[in-house]
């Protein structure tokens, strides 16, 4: 039983010994005692004043002499005021200690049959372009949030929609038509989404010439500048034509299929090879290009049962003015969905797929209105679950130069983000001297679970709901809250239990109660302990930057016990022992962590 358990039942026993009453487990308040008093757990007694009828200095003090003389785990006792500080007696952590090494997975809590289901979405890229740096924190993030909730006990189901179809996709069809129709990304040498991503480009560099050109005539001819310039955007040939196309493709023409096809199955192998770097994966992929169909099906139901209205111009749309919103499209006046259209179609084939108890979207807070409006709309079409969707919303990932832009072709891309932060683990560690006795194989490995891992740590650790500044430079360090630091501190402790190895020292698969300890490795007993709270946390509140600042703190605090205390060259072998048995399982703790992020850790740096 953890410790915490034994303080708060034989508080209740204590309660009902001295005053006569039963009280509930939430009146019992057991906390880690502040670091300005004595004591390891502290038991806040003033809940149990109006019970007790005594004061808090009174109540606490019998309530303390109580657990002294029926608790094995007190070892003693202090009173300040309504907070009761008790020392855990040494055999108490050792018993912790074994605990935490007899469970391969501690901290995480397996899945009953019973569990609930999440859905978790993440990733949502459009076929027109790359993934950027944008896509890295979300994919990151949506991985990391999948993994904790699984670690709390729950189902989960990780999901991808892609955006593949829409006027963003004919843009980058019409540009390869006129422009790169001769070139593959075989012939270029490069990968398809990034092909695709140049084509994008082109068409928004072209179009912006053809409607400021148009915009000059129209403000030549009397138009104020803002309408000259909202004119000119609708009427340029090249975006007329898109329109054009997109009508073509809902129309299923043979011809604008069979392109789009093409350039879509290009763009898919650019991704795979993405997700793949990032280690990053899906249980389920769905397509806007399937999803819309039903999602105009749900709208025009909707629309027979009077939830929604159509207009004179034949649009369809939904009056949100009683739940103190706007009015929102549904369908254009052409037949062709939106957005919202296509997220109803996706909800409606993913209801059908899974029986879904959460559905968590994993989308930037600029999206925040949308979720605010799809909660309702699908509330109002009947799902379950759509009143508590989850809309994860998280920050932008700025630049020490600024915002990025897509169609300006100024984003960081995703391939040439991993590959520089690769370079730049392999460059610093042949300067710091940590790839000594390494092949060249195992320095690329290194390099590469290096480099990943001060990408991945270095947004994970920033709570989701911020901007962040992303700083490259900054991420690769090996001291301070940095992913190398963890994974060095990891590396390290593999080297120790290595050489333990090499001297025959056995680690035995449970400490004997007197073994011995000291306040320092109490402490770091009982942040290990807490390790299990900080998923617990981190999957309540959807914030993985829980979990990533709690390893940070262990790590810190393993690294400052290792340099106060010799571990193999221990006074004597019971000392060693236990020292060996504390470093392993941090070792454990900071793995398991550290996966829960996606975050590889070495065994040797």
């Amino acid at each position: 039983m953890k410790i915490e358990d034994q303080i708060s039942n034989s508080a209740i026993c204590a309660v009902k010994e001295l005053y006569g009453q039963d009280v509930p487990d939430k009146m019992i308040q057991v906390q880690k005692t502040k670091s300005n008093f004595e004591g390891n757990l502290t038991l806040v007694v003033f809940p149990l004043l109006r019970i007790s009828r005594k004061k808090p200095e009174e109540t606490a003090s019998e309530i303390g002499e109580f657990l002294l003389n029926n608790c094995k785990a007190v070892a003693s006792y202090n009173v300040v005021k309504g907070f009761l500080n008790l020392n855990i007696a040494p055999a108490a952590w050792v018993g912790l200690l074994n605990d935490i090494q007899s469970d391969p997975d501690f901290g995480k809590t397996a899945p009953t049959k019973d569990a609930p289901l999440y859905m978790v979405e993440y990733s949502s890229p459009n076929t027109n372009k790359p993934l950027h740096l944008g896509h890295v924190r979300n994919n990151l993030l949506g991985w990391a949030l999948s993994q904790i909730l699984a670690a709390t006990g729950k189902k989960v189901i990780k999901t991808n929609i892609v955006n593949d179809r829409g006027i963003h996709i004919c843009k980058s069809m019409i540009a390869w038509k006129k422009w790169f129709s001769d070139e593959t990304p075989e012939s270029k040498n490069e990968k398809g989404d990034h092909l695709i991503g140049d084509c994008y480009v082109a068409f928004e560099q072209h179009y912006k010439a053809q409607w400021e050109e148009l915009k000059a005539e129209y403000v030549k001819n009397g138009l104020d500048d803002e309408k000259a310039e909202e004119k000119a955007k609708n009427e340029a040939p090249l975006i007329q034509e898109a329109h054009h196309l997109l009508v073509r493709w809902e129309n299923n023409d043979p011809e604008v299929r069979a392109l789009w096809k093409q350039l879509n199955a290009w763009v898919y192998a650019g991704f795979d090879q993405t997700y793949k770097a990032l280690g990053v994966s899906f249980d389920k992929i769905y397509y806007e290009s399937n999803t819309y169909i039903e999602g105009k099906r749900k709208v025009l139901e909707g629309l027979d049962k009077g939830l929604f209205y159509r207009k004179e111009d034949n649009s369809v749309w939904c009056d949100l003015t009683p739940e103190g919103l706007d009015q929102k499209l549904l369908l254009r006046k052409d037949g062709t969905s939106v957005y919202m259209t296509q997220d109803i179609g996706t909800a409606e084939m993913r209801f059908h797929d899974y029986p879904i108890d959460k559905m968590i979207y994993v989308v930037g807070n600029e999206q925040n209105y949308h979720f605010q409006v799809l909660s309702i709309i699908l509330d109002k079409l009947g799902f379950k679950w759509g009143k508590d969707l989850v809309h994860f919303s998280y920050g932008m990932v700025n630049l020490p130069n600024g915002r990025m832009k897509s169609r300006e072709g100024t984003v960081v891309d995703a391939d040439e983000l991993i590959a520089e932060m690769i370079r730049q683990a392999r460059k610093t560690s042949d300067e710091l001297g940590k790839f000594k006795d390494m092949t060249e194989d195992e320095k690329d490995e290194v390099a590469r679970i290096v480099g990943l891992g001060a990408l991945k740590y270095f947004i994970l650790k920033v709570d989701a709901r911020k901007d962040m500044l992303f700083n490259p430079a900054e991420s690769i360090d090996f001291n301070g809250n940095t992913g190398p630091f963890i994974q060095y501190t990891y590396a390290r402790i593999r080297s120790i239990m290595r050489k333990a190895a090499d001297q025959k020292i056995l680690i035995p698969a449970q400490l004997l109660d007197d073994a011995p300890i000291n306040d320092k490795e109490i402490q770091l007993i009982q942040k290990m302990n807490d390790f299990a709270a900080t998923v617990q946390e981190a999957g309540n509140n959807y914030n993985p930057a829980v979990i990533a600042n709690y390893t940070y703190e262990l790590t810190k605090d393993f690294n400052q016990f290792y340099h106060d205390y010799s571990i193999l060259n221990a006074e004597n072998e019971n000392e060693k022992v236990t020292r060996l048995v504390i470093a392993d399982n941090v070792a454990k703790v900071i793995k398991n962590a550290m996966n829960l992020l996606g975050i590889e850790v070495p065994e040797r740096m």
